[in-house]
C-alpha cells in the first residue's frame, strides 16, 4: 500500500507547482532547467519514474506494416530509444505517444551510434586521430549532428575514446589510437561538434564519451573479455580522456562492457560514482552498453537479473539500454529498501535535464524536410573529402609518387571497385550507394588523358587465383600498377576481433605475383586496424595507407597519387612488424635492461611507429630553444622550434611535442606526447612552432589515487629527433 500511495500524494502536492497563468513550472521554457526538472519530479509517479530509466528498440523493421506495432511495443513513457531508423514520420508517431497520450508527456530522447557520419560518412575515428587536425574532426562531427538531428536523432553514443595498444581488438576503428593525449583533443572536438555551445539550437545532438574505462585493454585483444589495469596505470593513461569530454561538457557518459580488477565497469561505484560523478562533477548521467547490466551475471558479479539491477543502479548507471531490468524489478527492490525513491528521483533528474536542454519539451517533433535539405550538403562532402586526404598515410615511397608521365594505369584488387567496404563499421544511415569508389576516383583525377585498366585479380579472401593472371597480364602492359587491397567493413569493429593481423594469405600472393611484372607497384590498403605488412612492404614500390576513408576516399586517395594532395597524415597508432609484437606502442616504460630482453627472431622496432608519415616535401627541424634556463613549478615558459620547407611543394607539417622524466619516483614512459599543431608551411619557407608549457600539467605525474605530483630534477622536451633539457628547481 506505501508503494502505491508515495506516488499519488506527490502527484497531488505537483499540482500547485504552476506559474500565474495556470502553466505548470516545467512547461515554461522562460524558467531554469532546474526549477522544471523539480516541479516535473513532483508530478511524477514511480511508474513514470522508472520508465525514465530504461532504453528500448525501435526502428529496426520500418516496413509500413509494421510501424504500428513497433510502436505498441514501446511504453508510451519510455526515457529513451536507440533509434535505428531515418524515418522522421515513425520517429514523430513514437514521439506522440510520449507527448499526447501520457499524463505528463515527456518526451522520449532517441539516441544512436552516430560513429563517423550519419548520411555523410566521413573516415573512422582511428583514421581521424591520424589526421592531426582536430578543428577538422569537429566539423564533421557538426555536420553529423546536423543530419542527425533534422533526421530524427537527439543523441549520439560517440565519441569512443578508449586508448588501446592492441590492433587484434576490432574496436581500434573505433578510438583515436593508443595515445591518451590524441584520445583526449580528439574526443573533446567531437563532443564540441556534436553539441556546440547551446543544445538548445535544432542543429546539435547529445555526445556520449565511451566505454568508461579500461575497455580498451581488453585480454589479448579479444572483445567483452576482463581488463587488468593498475591505479597508476588508470589514472594514467586511461582516465585522462574521459575527465578532458567531462571538462568539455559532455553530457553522457557509456559504461564500458569489461570487468575491471575484479568489479566490471558496470557495476563499478569507484569509477562510475566517486572519480566520475564526484571528483569530476559530471552532472550528466551515464547509460549502460547494449544488455551490460544483465550481463552482470555472465560475469559472475550478480544471481540474477534483479541483483543486476541493483548493483548496477546503486554503482551510478541511470539508464539501462535495452535489457528491461531496471524496469522489471525497481518496484520490489524500491520495496525491500534496497534502493530509495530519492536514488531514482536524482538519476531521473540528470534524464529530464539533458531533454530540457535539448528542447525536447518545446520541440518534441522533428520537421519533415526532402532527403537533400538533410544529408548529403556539397560542403559536407567537400569536407569528408578533405578529412580522408590528411588521415591518409603514406608509408612507402621509393620515388614512385607522385605518378607522372604514365599513359596506362593497372588498377586491380578487391578494393578498387568496391563501395561497401570503404565506409567501415559504424557507418550508421551511410548508403554504399552514395560511395565513390577508388577507381571513380582514379578516373575523375586523371581524366581522358590516362587510360585505366581493371581487374580484380581475388576476392578479399579465400583460395581461388583464377584471376591472377588477367591481373599480370595487364600489369606487364601498363606504366604502373595501383593494386587496392584491405579488410572487409565487418573484419573491424565490435565483435570483430582477429588473432593475426595480417591480410588473408591470397591477397599477400596477389602482391608477390605482381611483383614480378617488372612495374611499379602502388599497394593502397584500406582497412580498420595496423596491419602486419613485414611480407607486403619489401614487394611494394609505395604503400598507402587510406584506411576505412569514408564516401569520398576515392577522390582522396587518387589526388594523393596524382599529387595534387601532397600526404600529411602521420600514425596515431604504431603499426608492428609482426601480430607477435602485440602490444608494441611508442610510450612504454624502460626496460630493466634495454639492450637485452627482446625477441630473437624479429627486430626490436616497429614496422612503422606512432608519428611516422612521409610527405611530398622535405621539413628539416631545427635546434630547440626555450625563453628561460631556470624553470619553476609555478612558472610556465615557452620552447620553440623551426620547421623549414626545404622542397619546391606546399606541405602539412604535424609536429608532436613530446615529454621525458627520465628519473622519477613513478617510473615514467620514454617519452610523452603532451602538444601537438599541424599547420602548413609553404615551399622554401620556415614556420616557427611553440609549445608552452605549463609544469604542473606537462611535467608533473600522477600517483594510484590521481593526485598529481612534480618533482624537480631533469626533464627532457622533444621534437623528432631533436630534445632540449632543463632543469626543475
Amino acid at each position: 500500500m506505501k508503494r502505491i500511495l508515495l506516488p499519488l500524494v506527490v502527484t497531488i502536492l505537483g499540482v500547485s507547482c504552476a506559474g500565474d497563468d495556470g502553466i505548470p513550472v516545467y512547461r515554461q521554457s522562460g524558467r531554469s532547467v532546474d526549477e522544471r526538472v523539480e516541479d516535473l519530479l513532483r508530478r511524477m509517479t514511480l511508474e513514470e519514474k522508472i520508465l525514465q530509466l530504461n532504453q528500448y528498440i525501435v526502428g529496426l523493421n520500418t516496413n509500413v506494416n509494421n510501424i504500428g506495432r513497433e510502436i505498441e511495443e514501446v511504453p508510451a513513457g519510455i526515457g529513451s530509444v536507440i533509434y535505428f531508423s531515418d524515418n522522421v514520420a515513425l520517429r514523430n508517431e513514437l514521439q506522440r505517444k510520449a507527448v499526447e497520450e501520457t499524463r505528463l508527456g515527456i518526451p522520449v530522447l532517441f539516441g544512436f551510434d552516430v560513429i563517423h557520419g550519419f548520411r555523410t560518412i566521413y573516415p573512422i575515428p582511428l583514421a581521424q586521430g591520424c589526421s592531426w587536425n582536430p578543428s577538422l574532426v569537429e566539423t564533421l562531427c557538426r555536420t553529423a549532428a546536423r543530419e542527425a538531428r533534422l533526421s530524427g536523432t537527439d543523441w549520439t553514443f560517440s565519441p569512443m575514446i578508449d586508448v588501446s595498444r592492441d590492433a587484434r581488438w576490432g574496436r581500434v576503428a573505433e578510438c583515436y589510437g593508443e595515445d591518451p593525449y590524441c584520445n583526449a583533443v580528439m574526443g573533446v572536438a567531437s563532443v564540441r561538434g556534436y553539441q556546440g555551445e547551446d543544445l538548445y539550437l535544432t542543429e546539435r545532438i547529445a555526445a556520449c564519451a565511451k566505454h568508461y574505462v579500461g575497455y580498451g585493454l581488453s585480454q589479448g585483444g579479444r572483445d567483452y573479455t576482463s581488463t587488468d589495469v593498475s591505479m597508476q596505470s588508470l589514472w594514467d593513461t586511461y582516465l585522462p580522456p574521459y575527465k578532458a569530454c567531462v571538462e568539455a561538457g559532455v553530457e553522457t557518459v557509456m559504461s564500458a562492457f569489461n570487468d575491471i580488477n575484479g568489479v566490471p565497469a558496470t557495476a563499478n561505484a569507484a569509477l562510475l560514482t566517486d572519480i566520475l560523478k564526484r571528483r569530476w562533477g559530471h552532472a550528466g548521467f551515464v547509460v549502460s552498453d547494449w544488455n551490460a547490466v544483465e550481463q552482470l551475471v555472465a560475469q559472475g558479479y550478480a544471481r540474477d537479473r534483479k541483483e543486476a539491477a541493483l548493483r548496477a543502479f546503486t554503482a551510478g548507471v541511470e539508464m539501462d539500454m535495452k535489457d528491461d531490468c531496471y524496469r522489471a524489478y525497481f518496484p520490489e527492490l524500491l520495496d525491500e529498501g534496497k534502493i530509495t525513491q530519492r536514488q531514482i528521483d536524482e538519476a531521473v533528474s540528470r534524464i529530464l535535464r539533458l531533454k530540457f536542454r535539448l528542447g525536447l519539451f518545446e520541440r518534441p517533433y522533428t520537421d519533415s524536410l526532402p532527403e537533400a535539405e538533410r544529408v548529403l550538403a556539397p560542403e559536407a562532402l567537400q569536407a569528408a573529402e578533405q578529412l580522408a586526404g590528411e588521415s591518409m598515410v603514406l608509408l612507402k615511397n621509393d620515388g614512385v609518387l607522385p605518378l607522372s608521365g604514365v599513359d596506362d594505369i593497372a588498377v586491380i584488387g578487391p578494393m578498387a571497385r568496391d563501395r561497401f567496404h570503404l565506409l567501415g563499421s559504424w557507418r550508421c544511415h551511410g548508403r554504399a550507394e552514395d560511395a565513390q569508389t577508388l577507381y571513380e576516383g582514379l578516373e575523375q583525377e586523371f581524366g581522358s588523358g590516362v587510360s585505366l585498366h581493371y581487374a580484380p585479380g581475388c576476392d578479399f579472401d579465400g583460395s581461388d587465383r583464377s584471376g591472377f593472371a588477367r591481373a599480370r597480364q595487364l600489369a606487364a602492359r601498363c606504366d604502373v600498377v595501383i593494386l587496392c587491397l584491405g579488410e572487409r567493413a565487418e573484419w573491424s569493429g565490435e565483435n570483430a576481433s582477429r588473432s593475426t593481423i595480417a591480410l588473408p594469405e591470397i591477397q599477400q600472393e596477389l602482391v608477390e605475383a605482381l611483383s614480378t611484372c617488372g612495374k611499379p607497384l602502388v599497394v593502397v590498403l584500406s582497412n580498420g586496424r595496423p596491419l602486419d605488412l613485414h611480407r607486403m612492404e619489401p614487394l611494394a614500390s609505395a604503400m598507402l595507407e587510406i584506411w576505412q576513408p569514408g564516401l569520398r576516399g576515392g577522390s582522396a586517395m587518387a589526388g594523393i597519387l596524382s599529387g595534387r594532395v601532397n600526404p600529411s597524415g602521420r600514425l596515431c597508432m604504431t603499426f608492428p612488424r609482426s601480430t607477435g609484437q602485440i602490444p608494441i606502442f611508442y610510450n612504454s616504460r624502460s626496460s630493466a635492461r634495454p639492450d637485452q630482453g627482446h625477441y630473437q627472431d624479429i627486430s626490436n622496432t616497429p614496422l612503422y611507429e606512432f608519428g611516422y608519415g612521409l610527405s611530398y616535401s622535405k621539413f628539416v627541424y631545427g635546434e630547440l630553444s626555450a625563453d628561460t634556463d631556470r624553470i619553476s613549478a609555478h612558472e610556465p615558459f615557452t620552447v620553440r622550434v623551426d620547421v623549414t620547407n626545404e622542397s619546391d611543394v606546399d606541405g602539412y607539417e604535424t609536429v608532436h611535442w613530446y615529454v621525458t622524466d627520465p628519473c622519477c619516483s613513478i617510473t615514467r614512459p620514454v617519452k610523452e606526447l603532451r602538444y601537438f599543431e599541424k599547420r602548413l608551411i609553404p615551399a622554401g619557407a620556415t614556420e616557427t612552432f611553440t609549445f608552452r608549457v605549463v609544469p604542473e600539467r606537462d611535467l608533473a605525474y600522477v600517483d594510484s589515487e590521481g593526485n598529481p605530483l612534480l618533482e624537480a630534477g631533469e626533464f627532457r622536451i622533444g621534437v623528432k629527433d631533436r630534445s632540449l633539457t632543463l632543469n626543475l628547481e
